[in-house]
């Protein structure tokens, strides 16, 4: 297909979408499937990273075509919208790969425990405390204290509110240290 065709088709498929029609959404997913996913992998260079960005750039088309004011634009947009959704991916992998780096080297640098030290009784209780605690509970403690993940990423990870994953965090917490406390007295 010619780039005079793909251009009037689309700006028709646009039109369509805009009153309303489904099918043309998907005959314009099908038109540029294709195109936005090999920008998408060229930014990107991994095959699943340009899936997981173009499925984010449709999600952005859907919700935003309606409001394209020039149908004739939607090439332009569209390739601007993979271009920030890949920049934003390399950035968020980035980011994770520092943060690894870091707690790596800070991992480094903590002083081992004396060779000739028995493990403490506390820290045997409190491994036997957190065994204790249900899967999501100890799935939180280990997003947040073992991977380091901030509130809002764990938020985003299991798709709950940050309050609701703080007030979580600090209920584990809290009921861990009564039950060290109420052990330690026996």
């Amino acid at each position: 297909m010619n780039q005079d065709t793909k251009q009037v088709l689309t700006e028709w498929l646009v039109l369509s979408v805009q009153a309303g029609e489904e099918k043309a959404f998907r005959d314009l997913y099908e038109l540029w499937r294709a195109d936005l996913w090999r920008l998408a992998l060229v930014r990107v260079e991994q095959s699943h990273a340009a899936d997981e960005v173009t499925a984010e750039v449709w999600q952005a088309i859907a919700r935003g075509v309606s409001g394209l004011d020039d149908p004739a634009c939607f090439p332009r947009w569209a390739f601007r919208i993979v271009e920030r959704r890949s920049t934003d991916w390399v950035r968020r992998r980035t980011l994770d790969r520092k943060r690894a780096e870091t707690a790596a080297r800070e991992a480094e640098n903590l002083d081992p425990a004396p060779a000739t030290a028995d493990p403490s009784d506390e820290a045997l209780r409190l491994r036997a405390v957190i065994a204790r605690l249900p899967a999501e509970q100890r799935e939180l403690l280990h997003l947040f204290y073992q991977l380091g993940r901030s509130v809002a990423e764990i938020a985003e990870i299991l798709d709950l509110p940050a309050g609701t994953v703080k007030s979580r965090l600090f209920s584990i917490l809290e009921t861990s240290r009564q039950k060290l406390g109420c052990q330690s007295h026996e």
